[in-house]
């Protein structure tokens, strides 16, 4: 199976795993310039940067989830606002007119992250 992963920025490796870790997921690698979480089968790949300003930040992936709703669950939980601004924070999971249901997470390094839930069989 070929797969791709996100490589996103990270300011600090230990703040972006305890950040993940409330979100379900571990840390399956970590080096000086190289971090690997994963969540089931999703996977996210993370550098160091540890100048980057979250707040002008355009980094960006999709995350495409067999549950979408464990996922939310998991966001509330951690008590990450529901909110329009601030770093971070989430949108709620609603249906798109590309006929997709998708959230919005900004992690703490201002990573937009998609939150898509894949089709049902």
């Amino acid at each position: 199976m070929d797969t791709a992963t996100p490589n996103l920025p990270s300011r600090d490796f230990a703040a972006t795993s305890a950040f993940y870790a409330m979100l379900g997921f571990e840390e399956d690698y970590r080096s000086a310039g190289w971090m690997i979480l994963s969540r089931g089968h999703a996977l996210i790949e993370f550098f160091p940067y540890p100048d980057l300003d979250p707040y002008a930040s355009s980094f960006s992936c999709c995350l495409r989830l067999d549950d979408l709703a464990a996922m939310m669950r998991a966001v509330e939980a951690s008590g990450v606002p529901n909110a329009r601004s601030g770093i971070p924070r989430y949108h709620p999971a609603a249906p798109e007119p590309s006929g997709l249901t998708i959230a919005y997470l900004v992690d703490p390094d201002g990573t937009l992250l998609r939150l898509i839930q894949n089709d049902q069989p």
